[in-house]
């Protein structure tokens, strides 16, 4: 999702309410970091739309045209989409402007004359104004979504269903909202009607007190929820997810047979985590990068450590991990995420040679620390070893490099694919570093600025 204009009114008062630990500078996140993320996804999955045409894309003359999706020169990509666009489409439907129009007025309070200023709006400027909550001439209507552009977070695809997130936090209420309709209604979903997840409050939830309601929250985002096989999934039990949606979802999965396991990883419900896309992520079949305090390399679990028994547990970071299968009773428990990890690597992906993983700041203090928060677990593979992070990660960056990986700035590697040095289907083995100075404030990397509808089979 394209850093809107709503990224650019976060105020400090409100950062926190709007899950923002700082204020960033929209042009700088724009130009300088998020555009390069656009021309990186698009070489790789749709290269034609970019190819040997950087240099007129980025011409100031041009005022960033090919990133507007409401501009005649947006790229206009069937396999980078981005949800305004798609949205502007859905809008041009009279029945679901009304419903949608109506959906998101009574969600933010509106008023009867602002309903019917939205319904006047051409289909552009008025899917614009519901993800940022300004009106074409600056007139704030309601808060902005500035966190719509983690789009992760708003569903995952398992197999040939669609999971639907349930946010946690209120701000992130519209844009659930909003791609609740896109899916729906978009013809470029149309074959999977029938084969969207939804979870639900249960009936009795209604009658619960507010205390009881709290334990019996149902609560799911993208960022906890990882395809990892076709037969497996991870879901997260975090500060965002729930319990009560985590058993929704299981036995969803297994009445259908769209799985046949089901692991959960339950976190310490803590900002510095807010899901398991933070903590780790995948590199190749047999290489994961995580964050090592909730891992074995935590020097808090060591069996050496003998105070550890006389801590209450509750403190302790340590996971909880229990795969669920399909027909069995009694869950298998992991007691490291390593554990969990190489299970995956050995079973769900066949691979023989032993599991590696890379550790956030390179295991070292206070860096581990430092770069995960700055989301150096958060990674994207673009494809089997060849992924996405922080240029500002160094640490982490030297403990790819001491796994055997290259690391390459983005800028230097879209220079050489537009001179013909190399190719998207030539880079092996690689970390492609992103600027980020601006978006690492956002809290999120670039898994968490994906939402892959389509993967291809390992």
């Amino acid at each position: 999702m394209l850093p809107d204009s709503g990224l650019g009114k976060v105020v400090p008062s409100k950062a926190q309410d709007w899950l923002f630990e700082d204020i960033i500078h929209l042009d700088t996140m724009r130009k300088d970091e998020y555009d390069h993320y656009v021309k990186l996804l698009l070489y790789f999955l749709d290269p034609e739309k970019v190819k040997g045409k950087i240099a007129d894309i980025d011409n100031p003359a041009n005022k960033r045209a090919f990133y507007k999706p409401d501009d005649a020169l947006y790229f206009n990509s069937d396999k980078v989409i981005d949800p305004q666009f798609l949205l502007a489409q859905i809008l041009d439907n009279s029945e679901i402007r009304l419903k949608l129009v109506s959906s998101v007025s009574a969600v933010e309070r509106c008023s009867y004359l602002v309903q019917k200023t939205l319904m006047e709006l051409v289909s552009t400027e008025l899917a614009k104004t519901l993800i940022s909550g300004s009106l074409p001439d600056g007139t704030m209507l309601f808060p902005p979504i500035p966190n719509f552009i983690f789009t992760r977070d708003i569903g995952i695809v398992i197999n040939q269903h669609l999971l639907l997130n349930r946010p946690a936090k209120l701000v992130r209420i519209r844009e659930s909202l909003i791609m609740k309709y896109i899916f729906h209604n978009h013809p470029h979903f149309a074959q999977c009607q029938d084969r969207i997840i939804e979870v639900s409050e249960a009936d009795h939830q209604f009658f619960l007190s507010d205390e009881d309601r709290i334990l019996n929250e149902v609560t799911l985002e993208g960022g906890d929820v990882m395809t990892v096989s076709p037969e497996q999934i991870l879901i997260g039990c975090s500060e965002r997810t729930s319990l009560t949606a985590i058993n929704q979802v299981i036995s969803y999965l297994f009445d259908k047979n769209i799985v046949k396991r089901v692991s959960v990883v339950r976190i310490p419900a803590k900002r510095d985590f807010m899901h398991i896309d933070t903590v780790f992520t995948q590199v190749k079949k047999d290489v994961w990068v995580l964050f090592s305090a909730l891992s074995r390399e935590n020097k808090e679990f060591s069996t050496k450590d003998f105070t550890r028994h006389f801590i209450d547990k509750s403190l302790s970071y340590r996971p909880h991990i229990l795969q669920f299968e399909k027909g069995k009773e009694i869950p298998h428990k992991f007691d490291f995420l390593e554990d969990l990890l190489d299970d995956i690597s050995r079973y769900d992906l066949g691979c023989n040679k032993g599991t590696r993983f890379i550790y956030s700041g390179n295991n070292e203090f206070p860096f581990e620390q430092r770069e995960q928060w700055t989301d150096s677990c958060n990674v994207l593979a673009l494809k089997e070893g060849v992924v996405v992070g922080y240029d500002r990660n160094a640490k982490t960056g030297e403990a790819f490099k001491a796994q055997g990986f290259q690391t390459i700035g983005v800028k230097d590697l879209l220079a050489k694919f537009e001179a013909g040095e190399t190719t998207p289907e030539e880079v092996k083995d690689t970390l492609i570093l992103l600027p980020s100075s601006e978006l690492s404030r956002a809290r999120g990397g670039s898994h968490c600025m994906s939402m892959p509808l389509w993967r291809e089979h390992l």
